[in-house]
């Protein structure tokens, strides 16, 4: 039986942990901070239970077009009787948080996994000594796999204190709504929250050191969203470089690199992650890491030094949890002799939990249009689609890219509420290489969201309809 020890219980960790049962390993998993890891306990899983409360606010916002009223008929106000309990939210947030931890952790003593609480540190590529709290255990091992995720990047003259300078696992422990929260990081982190902030009755300035927010996103689609968010009232700082925050009693100031100044009650911190790769003797075992830390791995998740795989955040490839999770089984499939398909990125898609959101799987417009990738575009805005009409949704589109030979779908973008849920039939479309004639051919539900794709793929083809 093969000895497997995986560091780290995110996505990566436990999910390489199952597929290592699942194919005959003696597998031990060793996690220091909480089954889940940040994607469970402090990202993916709190900021979208936060978000999804955002989310209904945003639809209070937009019910008077529906021709809904809140409190007495005379009563202008359409907010008045809805507020925001916060320490209700964030209770929520963290309990949901938990119970997913503990379910992960049930599952895995299900499948017989050595869960052993305590830090895991690499004593040479064939054993991992755990740090517990009953002493030093060694677990020697044929396998090991790191999966120690990443950490919020800090900047070094904005320290977090966890009160009025935050970063984004610090947010949940706020018992009230922020006056005025600044923003640092327009990225998806930082886009996320803003957004989030905003929907609860936050006043929200967002600090971007790039010409627009979300700047490794589609540019149509970053513009949708600020063009959204500046007609709520969000202020946007659009090539504003913060250099430090300063906090005095109740307020904190923001200096940027031009000298301006800002002026709030809190400050979230979004400038990117850090890997957690320090001090767990890596490269004393002959793991490379980049300049920046994080494992250099290829694509089975394979580091430098033989046996010893990476999944994850840790790995830098790409910061998701549905591809920590990916590297973590193609990392076992591999050492324990399965059927293994080598990562590939052109077919993941992604989600800003935004609104509207925005996903995306695939070849980019940016490829197409410096001549990287032959394709064509074509973008269908989602104010034509019916049940965007019915639901009073107006901001947003669907973009399809498909080669310009074959008509194969290669890439697309959907901008829209639930995008992460209507990006799934471009995902497959993508992943199995259909044409635009075939996602054409197939049929809709009429009126739906999905019928913008349907007719996007017709246009595409030549034969388009009205929707």
């Amino acid at each position: 039986m093969t000895r497997v020890v995986v560091v780290g219980g995110g996505p990566g960790g436990y999910e390489a942990a199952l597929v290592g049962r699942r194919l005959g390993g003696e597998v031990t998993l060793i996690d220091r901070d909480g089954l889940g890891g940040s994607a469970v306990l402090t990202d993916c899983v709190p900021s979208k239970t936060l978000i999804a409360t955002a989310e209904v606010m945003t639809e209070v916002r937009g019910s008077a077009d529906l021709g809904l009223r809140f409190g007495p008929q005379d009563q202008a106000n359409i907010y008045a009787g809805v507020h925001v309990d916060l320490p209700a939210v964030n209770k929520r947030v963290l309990d949901l948080a938990r119970r997913q931890s503990e379910d992960i952790e049930e599952r895995l003593r299900r499948e017989n996994v050595n869960v052993v609480a305590g830090r895991g540190k690499l004593d040479g590529p064939e054993c991992v000594i755990a740090e517990t709290a009953d002493g030093e255990r060694s677990f020697p091992a044929d396998m090991i796999l790191i999966s120690t995720g990443a950490h919020p990047r800090e900047l070094p003259d904005a320290k977090p204190d966890g009160e009025r300078i935050l970063t984004w696992t610090q947010l949940y422990g706020l018992n009230e709504l922020p006056q005025r929260l600044i923003v640092i990081g327009s990225g998806v982190t930082g886009a996320e929250f803003a957004c989030a902030y905003d929907a609860l009755g936050c006043d929200v300035v967002l600090v971007s050191s790039r010409d627009r927010v979300l700047p490794a996103e589609d540019a149509d689609a970053a513009q949708v969203l600020e063009d959204v968010l500046t007609r709520r009232g969000m202020t946007v700082l659009s090539r504003s470089r913060a250099q430090a925050v300063t906090r005095s009693g109740d307020q904190v100031t923001v200096i940027l690199t031009d000298g301006r100044t800002i002026t709030g009650s809190h400050c979230l911190l979004a400038v990117g992650s850090s890997p957690n790769t320090a001090g767990i003797g890596l490269e004393e075992a002959g793991v490379k890491l980049d300049g920046r830390g994080f494992i250099e791995v290829d694509r089975v998740s394979r580091t430098s030094a033989r046996g010893v795989y990476a999944a994850g955040d840790c790995t830098g490839v790409l910061l998701l949890a549905s591809v920590a999770a990916m590297q973590g089984r193609i990392a076992m499939w591999h050492i324990l002799g399965d059927a293994v398909s080598p990562l590939d990125l052109k077919t993941v898609s992604a989600n800003v939990f935004t609104a509207p959101e925005i996903a995306t799987v695939g070849v980019t417009q940016q490829q197409v249009d410096s001549g990287e990738v032959p394709g064509r575009a074509l973008t269908m805005p989602l104010g034509s689609n019916a049940r965007a009409k019915m639901q009073g949704s107006r901001d947003g589109f669907v973009k399809l890219i498909c080669r310009k030979a074959t008509g194969i779908v290669i890439g697309g973008v959907v901008v829209a509420p639930r995008a992460s849920e209507l990006i799934f039939p471009v995902a497959i479309a993508v992943a199995q290489r259909l044409t635009v004639n075939q996602v054409a051919d197939s049929f809709s539900v009429y009126p739906s969201m999905t019928g913008t794709i349907a007719e996007a793929a017709r246009r595409l083809e030549g034969t388009g309809t009205i929707s």
